[in-house]
This record gives C-alpha cells, sequence and structure tokens, in this order.
C-alpha cells in the first residue's frame, strides 16, 4: 500500500514550472520542419520548460525515434527502425547553427539492427556541426554500439567534445532496468574511449529510486572512477507510464547534495545531482573550459 501511495503522489520538491514562451514554442516548430528528433520530448524529460524556453538548449535524437532496445525505465518507442536518413546530420547541424548553440548534445536511439551501431551516422552528425558551428562544444550520448571496438573508434575519431554513455542504475539492478546491455559493457566502453583519445573527457549518469542501496550507488562511483570517468550527473528515476518500472522510493534534495559531495571526493571533476537532473541536465555549464580551449585554439 505505501509503495503505491508513493507512486502516486510525488513530493513537493519534484513540481516542474511550465514555460511555454516564444523561444519554447520556436524550438519546437524548428524541429518539426527539420524532421528532426529530441530525446527532451521523446523520452518525456522533466526539464523540457527550463531547457527549451529559458537555456535554449535541446538533445538532438539521431537515428531515427524507433530503438531497438526495450529497457524498461525508458519512454522512447521500441520496435524495427525506419531504414537510415542520411541527411540527417546537415540537417541537425543546420539547426545548431539557427539556434545559436554554444553546446550541443546528441543522443540515439539503440541500433542494434546496423553492424555499426548506427556510428558513421553518429561521427558524420559531430563532423557536420563542426564544419557550421566552429566554437560550439559537442557532447555524444550512444548506446554501447553492440560493445564493438571498431564502432567505438568510428565515433571518437570525430573527436566530439565529450563522451557520454550512461551505466543508468547500480550492478544488481542492471539485468531488471536494461535491455541487452549490461554493467561491464558499459564500463569498457566508457575505458575504450577514453584509451582512445585520452584528452576527451567521459561521462555518465545514474538513475536512483529504483531500489538500490547507498553502498551500491558509492560502488557505481568507484567502478566508474577505476575505469577514468571524468564527470558524473545523478537524478532521480520517474515512471513514465503505467507499464515502466515502479518507483521505490523519492530520494530527497540533501541526499542528493551528500551524493554529490561523494562524488566529488572520489575524484570526478564535476558532478550533477539532484531530483530532476538528466544525463544532459546543464550539460552547458560542464564544458566551458571546453569552449575557452576551443576559441584560443581558432
Amino acid at each position: 500500500m505505501a509503495t503505491k501511495e508513493e507512486h502516486v503522489r510525488k513530493p513537493d520538491w519534484l513540481k516542474i514550472k511550465l514555460n511555454t514562451n516564444e523561444n519554447y514554442i520556436g524550438l519546437k516548430k524548428l524541429m518539426r520542419e527539420n524532421r528532426l528528433h529530441t530525446v527532451c520530448e521523446e523520452a518525456k524529460c522533466p526539464n523540457i520548460h527550463e531547457c527549451w524556453a529559458v537555456r535554449r538548449t535541446a538533445t538532438f535524437m539521431i537515428l531515427g525515434s524507433v530503438c531497438t532496445r526495450a529497457c524498461r525505465f525508458c519512454a522512447v518507442k521500441t520496435g524495427l527502425p525506419t531504414e537510415l536518413d542520411w541527411q540527417e546530420p546537415e540537417r541537425v547541424a543546420e539547426s545548431v547553427r539557427i539556434m545559436n548553440l554554444k553546446h550541443v548534445v546528441v543522443t540515439a536511439v539503440a541500433r542494434d539492427d546496423l553492424k555499426d551501431g548506427g556510428a558513421a551516422v553518429f561521427a558524420e552528425t559531430v563532423r557536420a556541426i563542426r564544419r557550421k558551428n566552429p566554437f560550439t562544444t559537442i557532447e555524444v550520448l550512444p548506446s554501447d554500439m553492440g560493445g564493438v571496438y571498431e564502432n567505438l573508434k568510428i565515433l571518437m575519431d570525430a573527436r566530439p567534445d565529450i563522451l557520454n554513455h550512461n551505466i543508468e542504475t547500480v550492478r544488481r539492478l542492471t539485468p531488471r532496468v536494461r535491455a541487452r546491455a549490461t554493467y561491464e559493457r558499459s564500463l569498457e566502453f566508457l575505458r575504450r574511449a577514453k584509451e582512445l583519445q585520452p584528452d576527451i573527457p567521459t561521462k555518465s549518469s545514474i538513475m536512483v529510486g529504483l531500489g538500490e542501496t547507498k553502498e551500491e550507488i558509492i560502488e557505481a562511483m568507484d567502478d566508474l572512477r577505476a575505469n577514468h570517468v571524468d564527470i558524473l550527473t545523478i537524478g532521480q528515476y520517474l515512471q513514465p507510464t503505467k507499464k515502466h518500472l515502479k518507483v521505490v522510493k523519492y530520494y530527497h534534495p540533501d541526499e542528493f547534495q551528500e551524493l554529490k559531495e561523494i562524488a566529488l571526493s572520489k575524484g570526478f571533476s564535476h558532478c550533477e545531482a539532484g531530483p530532476l537532473v538528466r544525463s544532459s541536465y546543464h550539460a552547458d555549464e560542464q564544458v566551458n573550459e571546453a569552449a575557452k580551449a576551443r576559441q584560443l585554439k581558432a
């Protein structure tokens, strides 16, 4: 009974301020006109109004809107994807130019139907953005691309400013929460990205509220640091539909602050932690130094 009550009644600190100003409306119109998808919409992100209306940032989702995996926490639709759209990288790059973004996040649905996991389109999107927006920093958030080293190399050779890959949850809960992906494969993916391009920061994210313990969260932090991950985000899991996993616990903001302090003490260069924090939340603030470095080189 307590679990059901907790599910239907969210705590006060999870209230979201809606803002549908001209920036929000204009950005939504731009996405539709260019036939682009955003994880902001597809994954029902709680920060869409803040990012679109106030910060004017967005996370583009390439390779279509249909994912080959069915993770039990994710609202993105699953099924058989359509063919590749090789014009998509240019449309994303042009939208970044129109929006005048200083930082852009590019993620994608998992494409296990493709031999390269979508790496070639991912890499071309990075290059297209770079050509049209030389001072925009680029963060990529791919799936594990089947754990194939060559696929990761294709992406890393395009030299994004940040490589982000989420472990999503603690080791024990991974089989129940994620589809096809494994905890160890994600750690290996992050480690190999750093080996390929040692100067490119790596980043990962953990959702809490799925039944993990504090000790398991700390263990996940240690595992990430052991694989040279630089940046960590920690956010509250919110059940997108009744078909998805239920929330076991809502963490208080004070608990997130404690987790942030622990993460920083472990050696992460940056940590965002809070009830509404998502992997791309305030991502622009995390790469200020990268932006300055790029401008100095120009």
